[in-house]
């Protein structure tokens, strides 16, 4: 099946497979989608990530994380700059998630980063997604 928006695609995953409380779930696996996963684990909201090459495609599979009486950690994701409609903002400009509770995964010229790491280095860009 041929999915237009991969990074759409991985955050309604996500967000199914937490709904249900899976431990695991596959998503399409190129650059980005490994980059929005390595962001996820860095700030603890996965466990872990496996990127596998296959035949048909690369896969992904992420490890959802769940506290320690199966309470969710990842509350809510939210698809921001879409293909319709981009979302840029300045360095001085990022958005702030729940008062800096949650995070904003910016694509910047130095790659994917969060949008505390970007205030940091003093770069704008793209937001991609809210996470909280």
């Amino acid at each position: 099946m041929f999915v237009q928006d991969k990074i759409a695609d991985m955050l309604t995953r996500i967000r199914n497979a937490n709904q249900m409380k899976y431990t695991e779930v596959e998503v399409e696996g190129t650059k980005i989608t490994k980059g929005i996963a390595q962001i996820l684990k860095d700030e603890g909201y996965i466990e872990d990530y496996k990127y596998t090459k296959k035949s048909t495609g690369d896969k992904m599979t992420l490890t959802l994380k769940y506290g320690s009486k199966k309470e969710r950690v990842i509350t809510g994701l939210k698809r921001v700059s879409k293909s319709g409609l981009r979302v840029y903002a300045q360095a001085d400009k990022l958005p702030k998630v729940l008062n800096g509770l949650g995070i904003a995964i910016i694509s910047t010229s130095k790659g994917l980063m969060t949008d505390k790491e970007a205030r940091e280095n003093g770069l704008g860009g793209e937001v991609l997604a809210y996470i909280w």
